[in-house]
């Protein structure tokens, strides 16, 4: 074997003492930390806290009484964070020579814990973290907080906490990070977190919070992580947002700002995601602002107000997989390089104004793709094929046979909805959201059980009703669409009704095709199933799903919450509507807008759901409801009635000479008793016809199993 050179020796040698070096050192300090022991004031402290949380300390710290040991010493966040070690303090000993303890650390997260912030926090005044996330804990979120001047990180998210945020938060002048999301706030933002000039993090999505941003927010500079959706924020998104240039996310949904975005946003070089959604009033915004943001890989600006020609810019962003656009006035034509790009995975470009052709080529990154509602024309490219999601509802398009064969019942989804159009076949129609043929009250649900993705529709064999699909779940690994019920739901006789419900995270509708126009009512029905309730003391529990119904275009129901509707999760609820039908088809549209949370139970978990709809003439119909026969089954119908009729036929002649001749003499003796009784009532062809006035069609009820039935107008001659 060869040995290594001498200066290799010698620095393995030098790697050897260096080590050695160290572990001792860290020997030394561990030694030093285990005769540490933890400042008395503020063990009481943490014991009371415990007391008042129902809180027990794990076996990896606090070991033989001493809550500064174990991982409470540790320098790993990791460790520190690890699942087990939960509630868990970290602590700093290298106070007074290495003799005592500070806590420096509380977390408590996701434990389903009651109670309020307790005085008792402020006998731990070398706090510098204080995360308790995921509880129940309520009350207000006390003004004395702003006295532990250490605090780096001040999370309480997705919890039960109410009133206003105290303006003394903005003396914790060293806060990185304050998140305050998911909670049940009021009132508006103090001015006084303009003083937080290290706050790198804001999380205050869904707590309730108004008006306007303070102007003292410019001063935010070292911001890099923003979450503001679902409040009700107004005025105009500042300008100064564009000069936090250290922002990588920005999320500004469901709130009610006014338009435009500001142009200044170009300067967000740094961004990775941005998501802007819901401003419906204010000017209009155009996308030059986007064209520098080349980080982007995550890019969400829908119903913004958005108008001008897609700009071909958008293909530079050689980072972005989702593009979301929809709801917009977005003109002109896609750029075919668009479809080309290979980073790009999920493109929503729906509910716009775009025309021409879909480009003929495209990457193979680009599996979802929704064009719906758009004035798209021409034939579709050969790429189109089952497996992608494809959602192309509500256009122009010219479709041949192949095309059926690969999206089956496009042709009754262009924008004219032709399947039946001024030929009516139905007048109502029912559907269990999500799950199989039911038969409830009296009423046959169909079955809407097949599979929905973020950008896919349905169209029944029939050609009855159709379902579409547009959206993704944001921050959601499982991408689910229907939403299966483990519980009872209540208030309710059919119970069965509500075992599944269609979920969306954007825009889910159903369609009645082939109706018969005129009035009709509109019944939906819901229940709240994907939560538990408020008395379980669960965090979980503190969910909000809000969303809106459009109904022939019109909105009738707005930031509709079904449990708070309903009295609770697990409760039946239904609303009738009336609508009228004029062009043979009606649309039920449900639409989430930005509105309720986003991370409870789950992450990405938000958006519409229903269970089931009914829809019934408020007239008397005069289609006969009978689905369209196949063409083959035709043909294979004529084929048997051609051979079966001659010899049925043949069969019921030789039957009646039999039945002639066997009854004759019976037939003459019932002559005799007719004779002596009434007769029955026969009547000749004359009498009929005048009765009914000529076979008129104004008297015809419908057809019976012998032929046509007329009513009888003039008794008289009879």
């Amino acid at each position: 074997m060869m040995k290594p050179p001498l200066s290799s020796s010698k620095g393995l040698l030098f790697f050897y003492l260096v080590v050695l070096f160290s572990c001792s050192q860290s020997i030394d300090a561990q030694t030093n930390q285990t005769n540490a022991t933890t400042d008395p004031s503020e063990v009481r402290a943490l014991i009371s806290i415990f007391q008042q949380w129902d809180l027990q300390a794990p076996d990896t710290w606090n070991i033989s009484g001493e809550p500064c040991s174990g991982t409470a010493l540790t320098t790993s966040f990791s460790e520190f964070e690890d699942p087990s070690n939960n509630p868990a303090i970290r602590c700093d000993c290298s106070f007074n020579a290495s003799t005592v303890c500070h806590i420096t650390s509380l977390r408590v997260f996701g434990l389903d814990k009651r109670g309020v912030i307790p005085d008792e926090i402020l006998e731990l005044p070398y706090l510098d973290f204080l995360k308790i996330d995921k509880n129940f804990f309520s009350g207000s979120l006390p003004a004395f907080i702003g006295n532990l001047s250490r605090l780096g990180l001040l999370s309480i998210a997705q919890n039960n906490f109410s009133g206003p945020i105290p303006k003394e938060i903005g003396n914790l002048k060293k806060l990185y990070l304050l998140s305050l999301g998911n909670n049940d706030l009021s009132g508006t933002l103090p001015p006084e977190l303009g003083n937080l000039v290290e706050l790198g993090e804001l999380y205050i999505n869904s707590c309730g919070l108004s008006a306007e941003i303070p102007s003292s927010f410019a001063n935010l500079k070292e911001m890099r992580i923003v979450w503001a959706s679902d409040n009700a924020f107004t005025g105009k998104i500042p300008d100064f947002v564009g000069n936090w240039t250290k922002l990588t996310q920005l999320r500004f949904e469901g709130n009610s700002f006014e338009g435009p975005i500001p142009s200044s946003f170009s300067n967000l070089t740094s961004l990775n995601s941005l998501r802007i959604g819901d401003i419906y009033n204010g000017s209009s915004s155009s996308l030059d602002f986007v064209r520098n943001l080349k980080n982007l890989t995550d890019l969400v600006l829908r119903n913004v107000l958005l108008t001008g020609n897609f700009p071909s810019y958008i293909t530079e962003l050689q980072s972005l997989q989702k593009l979301d656009l929809s709801f917009n006035n977005l003109t002109g034509q896609i750029p075919s390089t668009l479809f080309n790009m290979n980073s790009l995975i999920y493109l929503f470009l729906g509910n716009n104004s775009l025309s021409g052709s879909i480009p003929s080529q495209k990457s193979e990154t680009l599996q979802t793709i929704d064009l719906s509602y758009n004035f798209l024309s021409g034939n579709l490219p050969s790429w189109v094929n089952s497996r992608l999601q494809l959602n192309f509802v509500a256009n122009n398009f010219t479709l041949n046979s192949s095309n059926i064969r690969v999206l089956p019942g496009l042709e009754c989804l262009q924008r004219s909805f032709p399947c039946f159009r001024n030929a009516p076949r139905y007048a109502n129609f029912s559907l269990n959201c999500g799950g199989p043929a039911i038969i409830a009250d009296g009423i046959q649900f169909e079955a809407e059980n097949r599979t929905l993705g973020p950008a896919k529709f349905n169209v029944t064999s029939t050609q009855k009703w159709a379902v579409s699909n547009a959206g993704l779940f944001a921050d959601r690994q499982n991408q689910q669409f229907v939403e299966n019920n483990g519980g009872q739901v209540r208030s309710t006789n059919t119970p069965e009704l509500y075992e599944t419900s269609r979920i969306s995270p954007g825009s889910l509708r159903y369609y009645g095709l082939g109706l018969e126009n005129g009035p009709y009512t509109v019944r939906l029905f819901f229940a709240e199933t994907g939560f538990p309730e408020r008395t379980s003391g669960s965090w979980r529990s503190l969910a909000r799903r809000v969303f809106d119904v459009y109904i022939q275009g019109a909105r009738r129901l707005r930031d509709f919450d079904i449990s708070k509707e309903a009295g609770g999760v697990q409760r039946a609820i239904s609303r009738n509507f009336t609508t009228n039908v004029t062009a043979n088809h009606l649309e039920i549209h449900l639409f989430w807008a930005g509105k309720g949370t986003s991370g409870t139970p789950e992450d990405g978990y938000y958006g519409p759901s229903i269970s089931a709809i009914s829809v019934v003439p408020n007239f008397i119909p005069t289609v006969s409801g009978i689905p369209p026969s196949n063409p083959k089954e035709k043909n294979h119908t004529a084929l048997i009635a051609g051979v079966t009729v001659p010899v049925v036929a043949l069969a019921l002649i030789l039957i009646f000479a039999i039945i002639y001749v066997k009854r004759k003499k019976e037939d003459d003796d019932e002559e005799v008793l007719l004779g002596i009784s009434p007769r029955p009532n026969t009547f000749t062809y004359s009498e009929l016809k005048a009765a009914t006035e000529d076979f008129s069609p104004s008297n015809k009820l419908g057809e019976g199993g012998f032929g046509p039935v007329y009513k009888v107008n003039d008794v008289k001659h009879f």
